[in-house]
């Protein structure tokens, strides 16, 4: 049995970018993650920067996400090589074709009197 997923929950680094290749529209995003460890007596943070990737419907939901949404993606891991226009040469990047996401921010309150009640997160998955 092979298992390739990944869960990520973090922030957007910027708004989502909406690309053409071969014919297929995609929108492609920054997800940044943080983890931080204790180094002399002192915490070290540290930020990782994610490729995702988003085809499909689930395409037209992402390219509604603005920069600094709080969200979660699953997907799977994959990597992919290219020609280097500045060093001709190939090389290889590794992002996230995701498969569904999960807004996490809470929703925008509507009226004063639904300040009460917590709205639950909109999902999206690949059709």
């Amino acid at each position: 049995m092979y298992q390739n997923k990944v869960t990520l929950i973090g922030f957007l680094g910027s708004n989502p970018e909406v690309r053409t290749a071969n014919n297929r529209s995609f929108t492609t995003l920054s997800l940044a993650t943080k983890s931080s460890y204790k180094k002399d007596d002192k915490y070290i943070s540290h930020t990782e920067w994610h490729r995702c990737v988003v085809f499909g419907k689930l395409s037209e939901f992402a390219k509604t996400l603005a920069k600094g949404a709080h969200v979660q993606v699953e997907g799977e891991l994959r990597s992919r090589e290219y020609e280097s226009k500045k060093t001709d040469k190939k090389q290889r990047v590794w992002e996230i074709r995701v498969a569904s996401i999960l807004k996490l921010d809470r929703a925008e309150k509507a009226a004063p009197e639904d300040q009460d009640h917590d709205e639950v997160p909109q999902e999206e998955t690949a059709a």
